[in-house]
């Protein structure tokens, strides 16, 4: 088995590689500059020299506020890369995997996102060029993997967690938005789950977070300081009083019984992948 993995430089894309290389798997992990997704022949010209089993794509434009006054710019990364990716791996005949996004969706409603639901009408430009994105791939090839995520911590990059770790050095009092609802997902864990499908012929839309309750984005505040051992007053707020460029889903929960209904191991519990996370960067 051959993996090229795209976007190693990324937290996902890093904890793939790792993966990978616990389980002795060949593979090549390229990011920028190696190859610019972008750039159609430089994607052809690697991937099909490489010619690998299956293409695990993680590369994207993720700075969801920026993608508002980039909007050309995001979809040539998010949607005309992604298309560029698939293309490359029909003629080079090898499956992909895409790493798509809960922004798909509209946030409305409180139920769990199904994998066959409906997308149709994302809130920002970071989600309509991902949905493009997951259109590319369904339209060039048969043997495809779509994997939305939602709320992803890992060690090599920035997250909310650090984010509020770094702000427990300067404050002892912040306010965190509580109308928005989800699940956090660990890279650690993920890539596991990721490396575990792309060995099978198991495809289809999967969606795929850590265990554990829905949570606000204010409860997992108040859990990562409880966990961390610092004293912190987090105040809960709406959406609407916390002043963002891009408009953000209220709804980020997303059913995960595929994965078992499949036959994979599910992730284990937020909870637990949060403390493994905090001991992981002490070190």
């Amino acid at each position: 088995m051959k993996v090229l993995v795209t976007g190693v430089d990324g937290q996902l894309g890093h904890d793939v590689m790792e993966e990978l290389g616990r389980r002795k798997i060949e593979a090549l992990g390229v990011d920028l500059p190696q190859m610019d997704i972008t750039d159609k022949d430089m994607v052809m010209k690697t991937v099909t020299g490489y010619a690998p089993d299956a293409v695990i794509h993680c590369a994207a434009w993720t700075a969801v506020d920026a993608a508002e006054d980039a909007v050309d710019t995001c979809r040539k990364v998010n949607a005309e890369g992604t298309a560029n990716i698939a293309e490359a791996c029909r003629q080079a005949g090898c499956s992909m995997m895409y790493i798509s996004t809960d922004y798909v969706f509209d946030g409305q409603g409180t139920r769990p996102w199904e994998p066959d639901d409906p997308v149709t009408r994302p809130l920002n430009v970071y989600g309509l060029t991902k949905y493009e994105g997951e259109e590319a791939v369904r339209a060039a090839l048969d043997r495809w993997f779509i994997v939305r995520i939602a709320w992803v911590f890992g060690k090599n990059g920035r997250n909310f967690i650090r984010t509020m770790l770094n702000l427990g050095k300067t404050h002892d009092r912040i306010t965190v938005v509580n109308d928005q609802y989800g699940t956090p997902t660990y890279t650690l864990d993920l890539a596991r789950l990721l490396v575990d499908m792309i060995l099978t012929d198991r495809y289809g839309i999967y969606h795929v977070t850590n265990e554990g309750d829905y949570i606000s984005w204010y409860d997992f505040a108040c859990e990562i300081f409880r966990q961390a051992g610092i004293a912190m007053e987090v105040v809960p707020v709406s959406s609407a009083e916390y002043a963002a460029k891009a408009k953000r889903p209220e709804n980020s929960r997303m059913n995960r019984t595929k994965i078992t209904g499949q036959g994979f191991t599910p992730l284990p519990d937020w909870k637990d992948a949060l403390g493994r996370y905090l001991k992981e960067i002490e070190e």
